[in-house]
């Protein structure tokens, strides 16, 4: 094991020991092993940087480099796609531990020989690598713990070499559930968020931003692509697709509407039209609506039907026609399941009902559904015409302090 810091300037020598370069960096290829194998070193004669191939090098440690010919070319170092240059693009760069689900610093970079190639096996980010970065002599013995991350559990940023490309797929991150994968984009750069949201698939990544602070949220559209922006927009609910378009300029929320599809362009557009600090700002369009004359069997296969159902489906909207959606009652999705399946819907609904208008302010959507212990309310015109729904949830963030995520993961992570 040798750390990267310990052969920076180290002398590169012939076969008989004689020096001819110094040691300035190593290159590695960034591919599909869990550890990057080594392919050249970086060497300096003066103020010229050439590459020497690693099928050169007989032997590299912490004292010099050996290598194996007498015959260098000196033609100016040049890297290829796929490959990192481990001091300039890994040290004190952000990276992903995605194991320990947290953001990392590398203060220094550990590598192996393994068979016949030199490869990094893992990062150091404790405080003592800085100091064998500075004293590189003076810390062998010193007690500072070392904090090694093997790099199959390190997550790298090809926008750390934006000149470069680097196949980096994010897979293992995917993988995290979208508030972990929140947290991580909230503590990033920009160009790495934004990676990582690239890298995520549609649903995936709506997910992810719906965990978001809005101000992070809209940073991240308004640098994307914006057909990319649209399709993850549809994945989102209608009120936070609307909410987050609300904080975008008016020129990119109004392109990113036109890439949608158009069902969920105007679920949007209807809810853009209301201030947030009433229920037609707080509610989803995200509900299910019956036909009253219809049986309960006919009701649940409708339901079973449905592409996108909302998340939580606890009551279903009873309506005479579901062109005009005018609510006559609501049926709970434990009574129906209970029902006789030959019933109509409108014998097993209730018909009294608690419901806003869309001008109802946030303390009496609140005080309602807390009052009657309710897990959403419907959204009604003054011609009893349902335009959404508000949620349990998103009644109490409107209660909470916009840090209440970060306070909560922090008590029970």
């Amino acid at each position: 094991m040798v750390f990267l810091s310990q052969m920076i300037n180290r002398p590169i020598v012939d076969r008989n020991g004689d020096r001819i370069a110094s040691l300035r960096d190593l290159i590695v290829h960034i591919g599909d092993e869990s550890y990057p194998p080594v392919k050249g070193l970086v060497a300096r004669i003066g103020r010229r940087s050439f590459f020497v191939p690693y099928s050169q090098v007989r032997s590299l440690d912490e004292k010099s480099a050996t290598i194996d010919t007498f015959s260098l070319d000196l033609k100016p170092f040049r890297r290829r796609d796929d490959e990192i240059i481990l001091g300039k693009d890994v040290l004190d760069r952000q990276l992903v531990d995605v194991t320990g689900r947290r953001i990392i610093r590398v203060n220094d970079v550990e590598l192996a020989r393994i068979g016949r190639t030199m490869r990094v096996v893992g990062v150091d980010v404790s405080a003592r690598a800085l100091l064998r970065r500075l004293m590189p002599h003076g810390v062998a013995s010193g007690r500072e713990p070392r904090e090694l991350i093997d790099w199959s559990n390190v997550d790298y940023f090809a926008s750390h070499v934006p000149t470069v490309k680097l196949k980096v797929s994010h897979e293992r991150i995917a993988r995290l559930h979208p508030r972990d994968i929140a947290r991580l984009v909230d503590q990033l750069a920009l160009p790495q968020g934004a990676e990582l949201i690239e890298s995520l698939d549609e649903e995936i990544a709506a997910d992810t931003l719906e965990e978001m602070a809005p101000e992070r949220q809209a940073d991240l559209i308004e640098g994307m692509d914006q057909e990319r922006a649209a399709d993850i927009l549809e994945e989102m609910g209608p009120d936070e697709a609307a909410d987050l378009l609300a904080d975008l300029s008016i020129d990119v929320a109004e392109e990113i509407l036109e890439r949608m599809e158009q069902e969920e362009s105007e679920d949007v557009r209807s809810l853009m039209q209301y201030p947030e600090d009433c229920a037609g700002g707080m509610m989803t369009t995200d509900f299910v609506v019956v036909r009253a004359d219809g049986t309960v069997e006919q009701a649940i296969n409708e339901v079973r039907m449905q592409e996108d159902l909302p998340d939580t489906l606890t009551a279903l909207y009873v309506v005479g026609d579901q062109s005009i959606q005018r609510v006559s009652g609501i049926v709970s999705l434990r009574d129906l399941v209970l029902a006789n399946p030959a019933q109509r819907v409108d014998e097993v609904m209730a018909t009294e009902f608690h419901h806003v208008a869309p001008d109802a302010s946030v303390e009496q959507v609140v005080r309602t559904i807390i009052e009657y212990n309710l897990l959403e309310i419907p959204v009604l015109d003054d011609n009893g015409v349902l335009l959404g729904v508000v949620t349990v949830d998103d009644a109490a963030e409107r209660l909470l302090p916009d840090d209440w995520r970060d306070e909560a993961a922090n008590v029970f992570s």
